[in-house]
């Protein structure tokens, strides 16, 4: 238990991360086969059968485990890297298909078995991911809440009385108990943030159309997104970066410009007036959460109006919007009525008071609020909000069911509405016990920004540190890039190295240039560089050391306009005799320069003088 916990807090398991299992199987210390026998050990004893609603057969598992166990034997540590999620066991929302498994969208009724899994969950399971089930979810992906399904309410994982959150309500709950190490869900209002919140997790909902839709039985087709639940962001970022792709067979799938993360510290726009509908011990959970953030080098907080993202909210469930959710059901609505739960039914039929004029002029305030959105953000990087306002028991919702999920989507409903990506964490619990979340919120293109910020928002609030890792580790690139060698203040650790972070640079390889250069310190540079320049192949030359960073070609004329002078870019040759855009330097300034070429490389050079 850490400082920001409470003495009321309920005793948690350790959790086992997806870092924490390959550690293990890298060891020797575990086999996928052992770790797959005491998972399933652990569901069958556990009292939470309404978590699931079907499972992988365990004869099915277990050769799968031992295929990967076999596969370990005769690749060894290669396979890691070819199989990134090697054994790694998950879980998905039952809306979500997977191949010779029924989808049921938690409706019996509407039970397919699916000709093929979604294209996310084939990704999975092709870096190495281990399928376990499916799970239980508000019906037809409808609710925050957790308790309208026919296979039962699925309880929270911390206080059983108090609701998991929804529509992806087992899907939180298998993660929290430990039994997977990760799990999809779906996000249209919020329901990949919501069950987070609720269990003390992380969740992602990323970009809309960066993760493929196909496969999903939809609830809005043009706002869902498949959305992920892990025990930290660097779990979660994982995963993304390994289901993340274009897909051409899905007609929303899109391939977003990334937007650079931020070494420098955060500029955050918080609401004005937050609202908790009277719930105080959450809302001082929010102010002792934002007290730790707020104190981090380089933040900075500004209040912002809330009431354009509130008004946006309000469209998703009581505007014309809610009869995409009845689109999505299809003819199933009309001659299976009385297999749909009656809230959702009540939400649903609401579709019969809107027509195309409504769906028009509801595009038009949208686009209003948007403009409205743009504008109050335009001088932050990110937003933060409370996850949810309150936190309800399962009897206050079935007393209330309409009102309380509204109130629970207070901070989730715009956000696909509006384009933007999200992300859920742990915060500082209440004092009565109950967990409390922070959702940073970007816009499209934001992921790696967001993923970045929660890491370190994160460590502050008593995580791991994960900032620095996930900052190196963008998504794979979707767009033209370029190649940059750099020698000096820009190389991994060095205080200049942010502006590539920042950029959406990755670290491609470290390598050396030709035997054809040398290397100087430069006088009188802050912070200090040194100068590379090429000479005659006459054997006056030598392999200096360098890094190759690729980013994308958008970024590459910002990133250059930012280079002082005597420094440049040219083209130099690499030991392997390729050639790659990399720092050069004016021959005037080397009169005056120190002659460092005998160390082989800038860092070498610096270590002599600690």
């Amino acid at each position: 238990m850490n400082s920001l916990q409470s003495a009321s807090v309920p005793a948690l398991q350790p959790a086992k991360t997806i870092a924490d299992l390959l550690a293990s199987y890298r060891s020797g210390r575990l086999s996928v086969s052992k770790m797959v026998a005491e998972l399933l050990e652990q569901i069958e004893q556990s009292d939470r059968s309404e978590v699931w609603i079907s499972r992988v057969a365990a004869k099915t598992v277990k050769q799968q485990a031992a295929a990967l166990d076999l596969n370990r034997q005769i690749k060894g540590e290669s396979v890691f890297e070819t199989l990134p999620l090697f054994g790694i066991p998950f879980a998905v929302k039952d809306n979500i298909d997977a191949a010779d498994m029924a989808t049921t969208a938690a409706c019996p009724e509407l039970s397919f078995i699916p000709a093929a899994s979604a294209t996310v969950v084939a990704r999975l399971q092709q870096a190495g991911a281990i399928l376990i089930g499916k799970t239980n979810l508000d019906q037809f992906a409808t609710g925050l809440v957790g308790v309208r399904s026919p296979y039962g309410a699925v309880r929270n994982a911390l206080r059983p009385e108090y609701v998991s959150g929804g529509s992806s309500s087992g899907s939180a709950v298998a993660v929290a108990l430990g039994q997977v190490a990760f799990s999809l869900g779906t996000d249209t209002a919020g329901s990949g943030r919501v069950p987070a919140g609720f269990n003390h997790l992380v969740g992602l909902k990323p970009t809309r159309g960066l993760l493929s839709g196909k496969g999903v039985f939809p609830a809005c087709k043009t706002l869902d997104c498949i959305s992920i639940f892990a025990h930290d962001v660097a779990d979660a970022w994982r995963v993304l970066q390994t289901a993340a792709a274009f897909d051409a067979d899905d007609a929303y799938s899109r391939s977003p410009a990334m937007l650079g993360v931020k070494r420098r510290g955060y500029r955050i726009a918080v609401p004005q007036a937050p609202e908790f509908f009277g719930d105080e011990a959450a809302r001082e959970a929010y102010e002792k959460a934002l007290e730790v953030i707020a104190a981090l080098p380089g933040v900075t907080l500004s209040k912002i109006p809330y009431q354009p993202f509130a008004d946006a909210a309000q469209l998703l469930y009581q505007g014309p919007w809610v009869a995409e959710r009845r689109a999505a059901m299809g003819d199933f609505f009309e001659t299976h009525g009385a297999a749909v739960h009656p809230v959702v039914m009540e939400i649903t039929a609401q579709a019969a008071n809107y027509d195309a004029v409504d769906a028009f002029n509801g595009q038009y305030r949208m686009a209003e609020l948007r403009r409205e959105v743009e504008t109050l953000l335009s001088g932050s990087d990110l937003m933060l909000v409370p996850t949810t306002p309150t936190m309800p028991t399962i009897a206050e919702v079935e007393a209330d069911p309409i009102v309380r999920n509204s109130q629970l989507g207070y901070y989730t409903n715009f956000v696909n509405l509006m384009d933007m990506a999200a992300l859920a964490i742990p915060a500082v619990w209440r004092k009565d016990g109950l967990p409390a979340g922070l959702t940073l919120i970007g816009p499209a293109g934001a992921d790696h920004l967001l993923a970045e910020a929660g890491a370190r928002f994160q460590e502050a609030l008593g995580g791991a540190p994960q900032a620095d890792s996930i900052a190196a580790a963008p998504l794979p690139f979707n767009e033209a890039t370029i190649k940059v060698a750099v020698v000096g203040a820009h190389l991994s650790g060095q205080p200049l190295n942010w502006q590539l972070l920042e950029a959406g640079a990755r670290l491609h390889a470290r390598t050396t240039t030709s035997k054809d250069y040398r290397l100087y310190a430069l006088a009188n540079t802050t912070p200090p560089k040194p100068g590379l320049a090429r000479v005659a192949a006459n054997g006056e030359g030598a392999a200096i050391v360098l890094e190759v960073w690729e980013m994308p070609l958008r970024n590459f004329g910002g990133f250059v306009a930012g280079i002082p002078a005597p420094l440049g870019i040219g083209t130099l040759e690499l030991i392997d005799g390729s050639s790659v855009k990399g720092f050069i330097c004016e021959p005037a300034a080397l009169e005056t320069a120190r002659d460092i070429t005998g160390y082989g490389g800038w860092c070498a050079y610096l270590e002599t003088k600690i």
